[in-house]
């Protein structure tokens, strides 16, 4: 997908980007490119897969779903997929990125700099660690290829607001790891709303977004610690 096709794309699901925004999206990839090259971000770095594959792929969750000013997490979010794609789109949101990784979040660090975002923050943190001190407390939490959902699940939803969503964009195993996870997600205070299904190029790029909605609280001694979760998904 090269730009004239991502602009296109999106226009076709109602979404004209600045010019500003393509200038975002351009020293992103280049930041990344650059970066990538000292630590390892992504094993994607071809252009045309850059735009499809991290920056297209980010920006599939907002195309039915309504973002405007609301507080977004994104979990292990990497290179800052979703996140900073849908940043830029979508300039009003307020962002928190999580990683673990200290070295990510020095290059994310750098790259919202590079990019000129505001309302948005990069923490060095354990996903079940930050959500003790700050849980229910986003609009949103996103993840994508970060752990299977019945992992996943436990780290994500205790960060979610009651009548808030949590979105993560899976792969073709989509429906056997949510089969996994009904349970947990019922447990942590989630309800499955629906799944978005769609290939990016051929039938063996299959991507699958999934919305859950946070229905109640989640019971206080949730999330556990990583190896209880890792040991024994609820």
């Amino acid at each position: 997908m090269n730009q004239e096709q991502f602009i296109q794309a999106l226009l076709d699901k109602g979404i004209t980007l600045t010019s500003k925004q393509l200038e975002q999206f351009e020293n992103y990839y280049q930041t990344l490119v650059e970066w990538n090259q000292k630590m390892n971000l992504t094993a994607i770095t071809q252009k045309e897969d850059v735009y499809l594959k991290h920056f297209y792929d980010s920006l599939t969750i907002s195309f039915d779903y309504a973002l405007s000013n609301q507080s977004l997490c994104d979990v292990g979010a990497g290179a800052g997929f979703p996140s900073i794609p849908l940043k830029i789109v979508y300039p009003e949101l307020k962002v928190t990125i999580v990683d673990s990784l200290s070295k990510r979040i020095t290059f994310l660090k750098h790259l919202i700099q590079v990019l000129d975002l505001k309302d948005v923050d990069a923490i060095s943190a354990r996903a079940e660690e930050y959500a003790v001190k700050h849980r229910e407390s986003f609009d949103i939490v996103t993840a994508r290829a970060v752990a299977r959902l019945n992992i996943l699940d436990e780290l994500c939803l205790p960060l979610v607001k009651v009548d808030g969503d949590f979105i993560t964009l899976k792969g073709l195993k989509a429906q056997e790891e949510l089969q996994e996870a009904m349970q947990g997600i019922e447990k942590l205070g989630g309800k499955v709303m629906r799944q978005e299904s769609f290939t990016l190029t051929d039938e063996n790029d299959h991507r699958c977004n999934i919305y859950i909605h946070k229905v109640k609280n989640t019971p206080s001694k949730y999330p556990r610690d990583f190896s209880r979760i890792k040991k024994k998904p609820l």
